[in-house]
């Protein structure tokens, strides 16, 4: 689907204040192959190089360098950093029905996917996107000035899945190396891309036989994603502050409202535990 376009100056700027507290309706496809000429060349999702540059067990291969055509500001596809690039001035509704804004991060949620919120003790503690393919469950975490943050994490991570039982091998993308772990009929990859002060991590989760449709899903939904590091101090490694949707919100209050409810009655009797809010992939 890549390259895709940007809206035309006087559509963006027709548009721009409206769309700045709503959802970014997500590049067209159609519109991006017929108006190439106004982008640079940028790869194609397929161009992107399949998991299949086994690493060793320790992770003492050489890790994958970044395509040279990624650029998080002045580059054609993302993940951008959004306190440089306007997300208005691209059109992606071919490919998404929002752009779930969570502060720090703006991911657009497939036509075909839903928002699922991972409730903890204190409230929502994950957001993941399921698709038909498997889950996608991004996070921006705070990195230092020099970058190389994913490069530095590829080893723990890589020991981490290897000590879960995960059979792991390294995989390229146009964003560097990527970690491909499976066990039994499921896979999971993890994807990191370092920006400005910032790392975008995307974990897939999914059965096998899915496993190549989950990771394209994912390039897809990775090239238009926007981080937003701002200028407040964080400690390197740490997540950057999520927001919910105000509408999300309410929606997952009246969920926990319900289940107090239940609890009070004795028809749940897990109510109070750690669970899984399904919410419209709509919602902003």
């Amino acid at each position: 689907m890549w390259p895709f376009n940007k809206k035309s100056d006087e559509e963006s700027t027709g548009t721009a204040a409206s769309d700045a507290s709503t959802t970014q309706d997500a590049p067209d496809a159609a519109s991006a192959a017929s108006a190439a000429s106004s982008v640079t060349d940028a790869p194609d999702a397929q161009d992107a190089p399949d998991a299949q540059d086994a690493a060793p067990a320790g992770g003492d291969q050489a890790v994958a360098e970044p395509s040279a055509s990624y650029d998080p500001i002045n580059g054609d596809f993302g993940p951008f950093d959004g306190d440089s690039v306007d997300y208005t001035t691209f059109d992606y509704s071919d490919f998404a029905k929002s752009g779930l804004d969570l502060g720090s991060v703006r991911v657009p949620v497939p036509h075909d996917g839903e928002v699922q919120v991972e409730m903890g003790a204190k409230g929502p503690q994950m957001i993941h996107i399921l698709t038909p393919y498997g889950r996608l469950t991004p996070v921006a975490l705070a990195a230092p000035r020099t970058g190389r943050q994913w490069e530095e994490n590829i080893s723990e991570v890589t020991e981490g899945m290897n000590g879960d039982g995960l059979q792991v091998k390294w995989g390229k993308n146009l964003w560097g190396t990527e970690i491909i772990g499976t066990m039994k009929a499921g896979t999971m990859r993890v994807i990191g891309v370092d920006g400005p002060r910032w790392m975008l991590r995307m974990t897939l989760a999914g059965p096998a036989d899915k496993a190549d449709q989950l990771a394209e899903l994912a390039y897809e939904v990775i090239s238009r994603t926007f981080v937003y590091r701002g200028t407040d101090p964080h400690p390197v490694g740490q997540a950057l502050p999520v927001t919910i949707p105000a509408a999300m919100a309410a929606e997952l209050r009246k969920v926990v409202e319900q289940r107090q409810k239940d609890a009070a009655d004795g028809n749940s009797g897990n109510s109070g535990n750690s669970g899984n809010a399904g919410t419209s992939g709509a919602t902003q």
